[in-house]
């Protein structure tokens, strides 16, 4: 099949695929907590467009300047279907720039808690780096420096 006639809304979800995106996901994940343990969030640059992404972050969802808003939120504020569409817009704002930006990653829900069976959300990359930067930026990840 040519990629020309391939339609991602038709295609077959196929099991081998998808576990290899999680796997991806959960590797990253791990990688990023381990690097939480050595630095902290409040010292870390996690791309070059860190700055760029918070500024974006803030201006699309104004909301998110509320710092208990970064440190908790539901599943429902980046996934309902009013939600969807605001975020494809934040999202193709680095289409060109952020590699991977549009790849599955997990997010936990609180600043507060470990990645786990609860609280962990499947993202894509660069809503990940939005609230993560944010995180950081507050010093909200700061206590996972030593654990």
């Amino acid at each position: 099949m040519s990629m020309s006639t391939f339609n991602a809304e038709e295609a077959d979800n196929l099991e081998d695929i998808e576990r290899q995106f999680a796997v991806v996901a959960v590797e990253q994940a791990e990688t990023y907590w381990n690097l939480l343990t050595k630095i902290k969030g409040s010292k870390l640059r996690l791309t070059k467009f860190d700055d760029d992404i918070y500024n974006t972050f803030i201006q699309h969802f104004p909301e998110y300047q509320d710092i208990e808003r970064v440190k908790n939120f539901k599943e429902e504020e980046l996934k309902s279907k009013e939600q969807k569409v605001k975020w494809r817009k934040f999202c193709g704002e680095f289409e060109e720039n952020v590699e991977d930006y549009n790849f599955g990653t997990l997010l936990r829900t609180s600043a507060n808690d470990e990645y786990g069976q609860e609280g962990t959300i499947f993202v894509v990359r660069i809503q990940f780096y939005a609230f993560e930067i944010a995180r950081n930026r507050a010093g909200l990840n700061d206590w996972i420096c030593g654990k």
